[in-house]
């Protein structure tokens, strides 16, 4: 407790130290506890499930179609849970938007159709009520509802079981009540609320077209006690094959099962990313370490006299090192109470610069775990340690006659202690050169992508969604009347400049479809190649501001009842008819082979990611296909609240029983879309940054403590005849020797580490020399300004002065 006393008394003894040696291990500890928090939120907190590293999502696909990672159809999951034996049970999930009516103004919710077991196989039991059970699968509209829907929307109703909700017209029984689910697995925009059964019923899909294969179920299995993942994975090929055989016919028949562990599963886009990001910050609290490793060797080397004196009166060498251990881990741990600060108001951020890319529960990332305090408190005693231990241990080594003698002279320290400096400084530029350079490449990619060319413009354009009850809209014709009253409705709204609908909108998913020449032997639908297909209203074309290259739009005279029509992209008609003028010549769509009449070519549209370039994308009119589900599309210089509630208004005159959903301006889509881009930019960006400014404080520090201590010396060589420039020459080399070699271990690394930023890059080289190049140069330049001050001090040293003090 003395010791401990002692240290704080010498920490306020020298603010100015304690000021610097605080903040800056603050900003190292501060950037780890919030990247560890955020690791903590998606990776380590775990999906509240039972065992959910032993439930696996099971994905179809076909490499030599570009079909990967897609759902399963209703008869392969169906062949799969009858003909497995390694897992408990199969369940599938097919994602759903309902209209919740008689609560009030209509409102969508998210949810799904689900078979009985799904919420059994994911471990999740009601706090109300009960799951499904396997006679209600098929027949019974029946519901289970979340926490939260139960609290806002039924007002915590204690007699909710049995209660009757309306949901796309229908009325269903709520059977159970559910914790709140992760936004991770439903997700978070918007999160779901509510399930039912019925999962085999796809609305716009007739049976017999469903049970073609259309994949658009999501399944999962929870593996049986003491099967391995391996053998899971050993066993599906069979299944594969059985389905084949039996099912040769089948669209997917050709397709391959994969799987993935939920854990996986839910963390695959951004891992990489994160790694990256926690490795940048690992580097900045390395830098951090080592400048205030100087600082204290610098302390501890000034205070000889002290440590001389404490061993000449019986001090032993155990008890000076603890000390001087005691007032590292002293500053370290004040650091990492202003660094839990720090993380604490730069968590809330990132979701933001991310444009909620990341999927975060509202509240959490602003919170600070157990676990997140955890870490700051080890964190801060493993950097007190680390960074005071060798300084300590050299500082005890002080020769008792020689630190007695010594008085007030200054000393440069032993050889040791000034190679330790060096190395500790060319550290600080190695790490710092190899953040910059990814930093640099970071920056370059981000501006690259936004800078893309998506075949549309968003400025201005409002989107939102609706869903039609199959009860009161069972048909295309249908729903095609609605929609024509719905656009006439939109077309006398002030404020509104065009509008149409579609079936989906870029950069949100989308379905593909496959197609085929009309005009050559057309292949069985499984070998059929596939391409994202959209259902348009008139339009939609003007309204996205999509150009018509060749040929002409849609018009009202494509009806139902007249010739299939279609129009191809441009990358489209270069792909499928190289060489040829498409226009006239038949494409047959869709699994049961319609043919259709090329009418014109399009521009090319980014409609799946942005990093995706263009391909074979056709276009058909809502007139002739169309699905319950329908996308608003609105072009609008009113704020996007302002045109929610025009279209809103417009919607409740065709039907008040009507909601939209997801109402947001298409910026805000493309904003998402670049999201995790733009936070890689940022992030890596500040950590630079902050590396640049320890770097260059520390080798000012470093390069200023070695003039302060060879003051006399240089006072002995301008007495002598050395010119200002012979001195200001002699401390730049020796200042900028270990900046070079760092700079070159930090090129070296730089190359080294390039693979693991080689997926987030975007038309750039992870060892592009140029900017690596261009890196080392601004490192080499803050280094040699850093360098600059002190040894201009030097040149001003009065030999006179220099010579008394020595």
């Amino acid at each position: 407790m003395n010791d401990l006393r002692f240290a704080l008394r010498q920490l306020r003894k020298s603010p100015a130290f304690t000021l610097i040696a605080v903040l800056t291990l603050a900003l190292g500890i501060g950037l780890n506890t919030a990247i560890f928090s955020l690791i903590n939120d998606l990776f380590l907190r775990g999906l509240p499930f039972k065992e959910p590293s032993r439930v696996v999502h099971l994905f179809g696909g076909d490499k030599s179609r570009d079909l990967v990672d897609i759902g399963v159809s209703a008869p392969r999951y169906q062949h799969f849970r009858d003909g497995q034996t390694v897992f408990d049970g199969l369940a599938a999930e097919n994602a759903f938007l309902f209209t919740l009516t008689g609560l009030g103004d209509p409102v969508q919710v998210f949810g799904g159709r689900l078979t009985s077991n799904y919420f059994d196989v994911l471990g999740v039991r009601p706090i109300m009520g009960r799951n499904f059970l396997p006679q209600e699968e098929e027949r019974a509209d029946v519901a289970i509802v979340t926490r939260n829907f139960w609290q806002k929307r039924l007002g915590g109703d204690p007699n909710v079981l049995g209660r009757s909700i309306t949901l796309d017209g229908t009325a269903h029984t709520i059977v159970g009540v559910l914790p709140n689910m992760p936004v991770q697995w439903f997700g978070a925009n918007p999160i779901a609320e509510v399930w039912t059964t019925k999962p085999f019923q796809l609305p716009g899909f007739s049976y017999e077209r469903m049970m073609r294969g259309t994949s658009f179920l999501r399944v999962i299995g929870r593996l049986k006690p003491h099967i391995t993942l391996t053998q899971v994975k050993t066993v599906l090929p069979s299944l594969d094959q059985s389905y084949r055989t039996q099912y040769a016919n089948k669209i997917d028949s050709g397709f391959t099962t994969t799987l993935k562990t939920l854990p996986e599963d839910v963390t695959e886009n951004f891992r990489a990313g994160f790694i990256t990001l926690f490795a940048a910050v690992t580097f900045v609290l390395l830098i951090a370490c080592s400048n205030v490793a100087n600082l204290l060797l610098v302390r501890f080397s000034g205070r000889r006299r002290e440590i001389a004196l404490r061993m000449a009166i019986g001090a032993s060498r155990a008890g000076i090192i603890r000390l001087f251990v005691f007032e590292s881990l002293l500053v370290s741990v004040i650091a990492g109470v202003v660094g839990a600060f720090v993380a604490w108001r730069l968590v809330p951020l990132v979701p933001k610069m991310a444009s909620n890319f990341l999927p975060l529960e509202s509240n959490i990332a602003s919170s600070v775990s157990v676990p997140v305090l955890l870490f700051t408190i080890a964190l801060s005693t493993l950097t007190g340690l680390l960074m005071g231990l060798y300084p300590a241990m050299q500082a005890s080594r002080a020769d008792l006659v020689d630190g007695l003698k010594e008085g007030g002279r200054g000393t440069s320290g032993s050889v040791r202690q000034q190679r330790f400096r060096k190395i500790l400084v060319g550290a600080q530029v190695a790490l710092s050169v190899t953040l910059v350079a990814g930093a640099a490449l970071l920056i370059t990619s981000f501006i690259r992508l936004s800078q893309q060319n998506l075949g549309f413009r968003s400025q201005y354009l409002w989107t939102g969604a609706i869903t039609l009850p199959s009860a009161q809209y069972p048909d295309a014709g249908s729903r095609q009347h609605f929609v024509e009253q719905l656009l006439d409705a939109l077309h006398d709204v002030p404020g509104i400049q065009t509008a149409t609908v579609s079936g989906d909108i870029p950069l949100n998913g989308g379905n593909r479809t496959l197609y085929a020449r009309g005009d050559r032997d057309v292949p069985p639908a499984e070998q059929r190649a596939s391409a994202p297909g959209h259902d348009v209203a008139p339009d939609f074309f003007k309204t996205w501001r999509i150009p018509i290259l060749a040929g002409r739009e849609f018009n009202e005279h494509d009806t139902a009842e007249t010739q299939n029509v279609v129009l191809i992209s441009q990358s489209g008609a270069r792909k499928v008819f190289p060489g040829e003028n498409p226009i006239g010549k038949t494409l047959m769509v869709t699994s049961a082979g319609v043919p259709c009449e090329i009418i014109g070519i399009v521009g090319d549209i980014r409609s799946i990611r942005i990093k995706e370039e263009p391909g074979m994308e056709f276009y058909r009119p809502w007139s002739q296909e169309n699905f319950p589900f329908v996308n608003v599309e609105v072009l609008s210089t009113l704020r996007t609240d302002a045109v929610t509630k025009l279209v809103q208004s417009a919607l409740s005159k065709v039907n008040p029983g009507l909601a939209i959903a997801i109402p947001q301006s298409m910026d805000a889509i493309v904003a998402q879309a670049l999201g995790q881009a733009r936070l890689m930019m940022i992030l890596l960006g500040l950590f630079a940054g902050v590396a640049l400014l320890l770097a260059a404080v520390g080798i000012y520090g470093a390069v200023a403590y070695s003039v302060e201590q060879r003051t006399g010396e240089i006072g002995v060589r301008i007495a002598l005849g050395a010119q200002t420039a012979d001195v200001l020459r002699l401390i730049l080399r020796q200042g900028m020797m270990p900046v070079l070699i760092g700079v070159g271990t930090g090129v070296a690394a730089a190359l080294a580490l390039g693979r693991l930023l080689r997926t987030q890059l975007y038309q750039i080289s992870p060892h592009n020399p140029a900017l690596l190049f261009a890196t080392a140069v601004v490192l080499a330049f803050v280094a040699l300004i850093a360098c600059l001050f002190p040894a201009r001090r030097a040149t001003q040293v009065d030999p006179i002065q220099a010579l008394r003090a020595e």
